[in-house]
């Protein structure tokens, strides 16, 4: 908050620079601070994720297609729960982020409801291209929600049209999914461990945040450029870019090693055999020679 406040004087001209530029970053580092919500689905996780709440006769089922948008735009959460059927082109694939949908707790006799506001910084305002799995996400909620009779019906400083909306029409919010995000993992654990697989593979408990970063790490294991990753983020800065970028290429560099490791490993088993085996044949026309003569 300090740092927004210091930020709006700098733009008005009252002082030269914000002293708490990177401050947060450099209090989380001297505490040895880690976001425990920071963590990415590994893919099988998010395979075993995607398979759970894809299966029609779940009860989980209706959550499917704002789970689907989030692994594959990596949009924040008021970007994605803000999100207006106006705002998407499902012709041309084009998902245009241009504001964002808070919830808090206000000054007034009113207390907590929700506000537009516009996108967390400059580089939040952005175009994302639709993957085949978003696009049909987005039909698909709208096909479910034709079924049940179910329409946006709330109005947000002149907002309306909402895509994700609840039964009762009004706009999502993030306690709501990580609420249904935590039963989710719960009753897709229990059904891995009933089927008694050794070392089956489990959730993590992870937050609506954690899709987000997992989208990013896909981007970054498919080898997409780094600028077009920070585009595609909304991150202002490409430090942010950055930090996801060698978490992950650690990773990778040490599984690549691994896969380095056991490749060697059998080229010198593979080179071993062969070395064996023209022993035995030499050794067998020794003695087919050796048999010639006597005879």
């Amino acid at each position: 908050m300090i740092h927004q406040i210091l930020q709006l004087a700098v733009e008005d001209n009252y002082i030269r620079r914000n002293i708490s530029d990177n401050l947060l970053k450099e209090l989380k580092s001297s505490h040895h601070y880690e976001d425990s919500h920071r963590r990415a689905l590994t893919l099988p996780e998010q395979e075993l994720f995607m398979e759970f709440l894809s299966k029609e006769n779940s009860q989980y089922y209706h959550w499917l297609p704002i789970f689907t948008v989030m692994l594959g735009t990596g949009m924040r959460v008021g970007e994605i729960t803000g999100l207006r059927w106006n705002d998407i082109d499902l012709k041309s694939g084009i998902i245009d982020v241009n504001h964002t949908l808070v919830y808090y707790k206000h000054r007034d006799e009113n207390g907590c409801y929700f506000d537009i506001h516009s996108p967390k910084t400059k580089a939040g305002v952005r175009q994302i291209p639709m993957t085949e799995e978003v696009k049909n996400a987005f039909l698909l909620e709208k096909k479910m929600q034709d079924l049940a009779g179910i329409q946006s019906k709330v109005t947000i400083d002149g907002y309306h049209n909402f895509i994700f909306v609840n039964r009762f029409g009004n706009v999502q919010n993030q306690g709501t999914l990580n609420r249904a995000l935590r039963r989710i993992i719960r009753d897709c654990n229990d059904k891995q461990l009933l089927k008694e697989k050794n070392n089956p593979v489990l959730l993590p408990n992870f937050s609506c945040h954690s899709l987000r970063h997992t989208f990013t790490t896909r981007l970054v294991e498919a080898g997409v450029n780094i600028k077009v990753i920070q585009n595609l983020c909304g991150h202002s800065r490409s430090d942010v870019t950055l930090d996801i970028y060698t978490t992950v290429t650690k990773e990778l560099k040490q599984a690549e090693f691994d896969d380095f490791q056991k490749k060697l490993k059998e080229k010198k088993q593979e080179w071993k055999n062969r070395q064996e085996k023209d022993a035995r044949f030499s050794s067998g026309v020794v003695e087919k020679i050796l048999l010639h003569k006597q005879w």
